[in-house]
């Protein structure tokens, strides 16, 4: 339904959550190395994630192979904090690709600076920088289900 795709992530469990969420929701989990940490069967199964097999996973090692792949005319929302759009403003549609950044340096500026109007943020108080990565990737991907409900309950 959607494609979540997370640049350079450095928490493995992070990414574990990250994936349930995904197979829960039929999601993509796109990574984009480098990694932080080991992705092999035998760290995902030591790890705990006996439902890791049932993921769609796809890693990439770099952003310039994944957009080469993806081709023209991908629908991309960029959550950062560095913009000042939430994120329950934007039009999610069906096949979209949620980026998120890693969780000591977000986004990288090279692919937020170019396109602004696709960068979205969830609105915190000044007490906080910013909100756990899988934390986020939950509330923007149930926001994207929630304006695709109705096609989402097809999947269900």
């Amino acid at each position: 339904m959607f494609n979540v795709v997370l640049v350079h992530p450095q928490i493995p469990n992070n990414t574990g959550t990250i994936g349930r969420i995904c197979v829960n929701t039929g999601s993509t989990l796109h990574l984009i190395e480098p990694l932080g940490f080991d992705i092999s069967e035998k760290a995902v199964r030591r790890a705990g994630l006996d439902y890791w097999h049932k993921l769609d996973l796809k890693v990439w090692e770099s952003l310039e192979a994944f957009f080469e792949a993806q081709g023209e005319g991908i629908r991309c929302h960029f959550a950062t904090t560095k913009s000042d759009r939430p994120y329950f403003e934007a039009s999610f549609q069906e096949g979209d690709f949620l980026f998120f950044g890693s969780e000591t340096g977000g986004l990288p500026e090279t692919l937020l600076a170019p396109r602004p109007e696709q960068c979205i943020t969830i609105p915190m108080t000044r007490e906080g920088r910013s909100l756990n990565l899988a934390v986020s990737t939950g509330i923007v991907l149930y926001e994207a289900i929630k304006q695709n409900f109705t096609t989402y309950k097809e999947l269900m």
